[in-house]
């Protein structure tokens, strides 16, 4: 696939990994999805490092912050999405009952982000990309493929993301039942909502999805390094087949190998 250049506003376009430890998180990943970083040092902010498949740009991940560490903030995957302006977006993210953790701010030249917790409780990030305006590179092996709330009030969620980033939802029965909103902005489809139970615990999340080759081959891959499974391999009809699982740090994320659309 050539590489990606732009990302619609709506659209999901960096996935981020913040990390306790740097060098254990290169030794799972870049294996597990056929990875290699490039390291930029940041100075007093330690490195930032670039996960590429072939070049592109794939994910980023950082060493976290003495105040995340402070806050007691778990290893996660964190959800950049992309706005035409990220100061008008955070002003109405203010208005929607957002909780605004950084104002905007310019990333050098790479773009301006700001970062939020929505109503619900689940961090945000605001990106309007200039010289980076996400990944090169979706839906190969190893490469982002989608990004699903997981809500504890997902009519909550609705009045809040709906009039922030100007998406439709389409609420329908997943194929594994139960509420599912699928999510489109003007180029097709942006992203998922699935309700929590009740008794799920922790907060609501977006979770990151990553296109695998072979979700069972992948598995047994993240297993045999030390990986935590929270939902073994299966497969949703329609769907594809997919896996919820952790890095051996607690970073939750999924994998999934997709059918192709109807007519494909």
């Amino acid at each position: 696939m050539p590489t990606i250049t732009q990302h619609a506003p709506g659209s999901f376009c960096w996935p981020e990994l913040a990390t306790l430890d740097a060098a254990a998180a290169k030794s799972f990943y870049m294996p597990l999805f056929g990875w290699t970083v490039v390291e930029h040092d940041m100075g007093p902010n330690g490195f930032y490092y670039i996960f590429q498949l072939g070049g592109r740009d794939a994910a980023a991940m950082f060493p976290m912050t003495p105040d995340m560490l402070e806050r007691k903030v778990p290893p996660h995957w964190g959800a950049y999405v992309s706005v035409e302006n990220v100061d008008e977006t955070a002003a109405k993210a203010d208005t929607l009952g957002g909780t605004q953790v950084m104002a905007p701010f310019d990333v050098g030249e790479n773009g301006r982000l700001a970062v939020f917790i929505d109503p619900i409780g689940a961090p945000i990030n605001l990106w309007q990309g200039k010289g980076t305006p996400g990944v090169g590179v979706m839906y190969e092996h190893g490469a982002l493929a989608w990004t699903q709330l997981n809500a504890t009030d997902p009519a909550k969620a609705k009045a809040f993301y709906e009039p922030l980033l100007g998406w439709k939802g389409n609420d329908m029965q997943s194929p594994m039942g139960g509420a599912y909103t699928q999510w489109s902005n003007a180029v097709g489809m942006a992203a998922g909502m699935m309700p929590m139970p009740p008794d799920a615990g922790g907060s609501s999340h977006w979770l990151t999805y990553f296109a695998v080759d072979d979700v069972d081959a992948s598995h047994a891959k993240l297993t045999a390094m030390g990986g935590k499974t929270w939902v073994p391999p299966m497969d949703i009809p329609g769907v594809g087949r997919m896996t919820v699982v952790a890095d051996p740090q607690g970073a939750t994320f999924a994998m999934a190998k997709f059918l192709p659309p109807p007519g494909a």
